[in-house]
């Protein structure tokens, strides 16, 4: 009896260690380094008056944890592209390429790998479908800019649910007979929904639609929303959300396969990243973490069946937590109301219209959107620095900041930089940095992500997880 029981226990203790996953949740959160996550945990913890660490993430609760290095084939700061494409294939290329190896040869995604297989197919994001993150997944060319040539091949994948702003040129860049890529995947057997009611309207219709894209509200030229959503601290009613894409995708797979592999990027970390606005960027970690609740309550439902695997591209900014003495005071970013694009815009908007408005038009905006003057004391200094910045405005003489994503005028520009000082929040860049990037994974075959890695790791650990090894 002893002996049968000590087998029975074995048994059982194998088929746990090779649990091999149904369904396969791969969210990156672009330009999301270890100091992004726990600056979003800190801030929380300020805000609601809890000690530090009391306040987490969804993500930093799974019981397995790690990091990754983040270097490309060609530079010590990778490019999302190269990241992209080492997350997607396990290995490593030169900066600006995408799905190709340094030699120009093609390399197969655990995507496309799974999707031959049978699986079900995923895409997801909160920037453009065919941006480097989301292109890596399925798209092959040499510059990562190519984002015609990277929609037309989306089209062509055969994936079976996209989700996120659009495509970046629908309609071509510089050809007007080039065929609009939303007509081109419609051709493919895609079912287009702009934004989520209606997709919820086409899923309730018979027949079903076998492959669906959804992006958000607007038009299908790509006008207003085709490289990003909203950020979370500017979204407003109505606006597509990541969780709202998750959990359209989820039932969606779910019910026409028995496995299903979805990557889910939150892209708008990198782009608040790259403008060094640290209360935007600790939006989109909590956003990021809000669509994982959606994926995680599908693995309490499935637990022996499904993996989840949180990571990075990279780490953009540079960020410290920490630019002066031993405190911070994160507390402060509540008062800031919209992201530096929106405030950069605010100000551009006010010049237009009053042409000169006055210094205390220019105070009242600060006011309104980062508490500055009344829940934000100012220093003489300070006040003098960004008054300077107005006169400059007034004569056509201020500076306008290009960052990756967006110009920035210099009165927004300052107002940032000022509230982040006083958070005690420093950059090192407007650019990527060589920072490791976490890992955490929870359920079947989860074990394998633990420690320290490359970021080529992880689509081995993928495929030796999928294959219960």
């Amino acid at each position: 009896m002893k002996r049968i029981f000590c087998s029975l226990i074995l048994v059982l203790s194998t088929m746990w260690l090779f649990a091999q996953p149904r369904f396969v949740f791969y969210f990156i959160g672009d330009g999301m380094g270890t100091n992004q996550v726990m600056a979003a945990e800190m801030y929380r913890s300020a805000i609601q008056g809890e000690p530090l660490g009391r306040v987490r993430t969804l993500m930093t609760t799974f019981p397995v944890s790690g990091h990754a290095a983040t270097f490309s084939r060609s530079n010590g700061i990778t490019d999302s592209a190269a990241a992209g494409t080492c997350l997607a294939t396990g290995s490593k290329t030169t900066n600006g390429t995408l799905g190709l190896d340094e030699n120009g040869g093609k390399l197969t995604t655990i995507a496309e790998e799974l999707k031959a297989l049978g699986w079900g197919i995923g895409i997801m994001t909160t920037v453009a479908i065919d941006h480097a993150t989301p292109g890596a997944f399925y798209g092959h060319v040499q510059k990562r800019n190519e984002y015609y040539k990277i929609g037309q091949q989306l089209a062509s994948s055969r994936f079976d649910f996209f989700g996120g702003a659009g495509f970046h040129y629908p309609n071509g860049k510089h050809d007007d007979k080039d065929e609009n890529l939303y007509r081109k995947a419609e051709k493919c057997g895609y079912t287009i929904a702009h934004g989520y009611d209606e997709a919820q309207a086409k899923l309730s219709v018979t027949p079903q639609p076998t492959r669906m894209i959804l992006v958000q509200a607007d038009d299908d030229q790509g006008t207003k929303h085709g490289s990003n959503l909203p950020y979370a601290i500017d979204r407003k009613e109505g606006d597509l959300t990541l969780r709202q894409i998750v959990s359209t995708a989820i039932p969606f797979l779910n019910d026409r396969y028995d496995r299903f592999f979805m990557m889910v990027e939150g892209g708008m970390i990198d782009y608040a990243c790259h403008g060094d606005d640290a209360a935007t960027a600790i939006g989109e970690v909590w956003d990021m973490d809000d669509a994982m609740q959606v994926a995680y309550e599908f693995y309490l439902a499935h637990p022996d069946e499904t993996l989840i695997v949180v990571t990075a591209d990279h780490e953009t900014g540079g960020l410290a937590l920490g630019n002066s003495d031993y405190t911070l005071h994160l507390d402060l970013l509540q008062n800031q109301k919209c992201s530096s694009w929106v405030l950069s815009d605010i100000f551009t908007k006010r010049f237009q219209e009053a042409k000169k408005p006055k210094w205390e038009e220019v105070q009242q905006i600060y006011k309104e959107q980062l508490g500055f003057w009344d829940t934000v004391e100012l220093t003489d200094e300070e006040t003098a620095t960004l008054k300077a910045a107005y006169k400059a405005a007034l004569k056509h003489k201020g500076k306008d900041t290009k960052t990756m994503y967006k110009t920035i005028n210099e009165l927004g520009k300052l107002g940032i930089e000022i509230l982040n000082n006083k958070a005690h929040i420093g950059w090192t860049t407007r650019a990527h940095s060589a920072h490791p990037v976490p890992v955490f994974a929870i359920g079947a075959g989860s074990e394998h992500f633990t420690g320290w890695h490359d970021n080529s790791d992880l689509v081995p650990l993928l495929r030796k997880a999928i294959k219960g090894e």
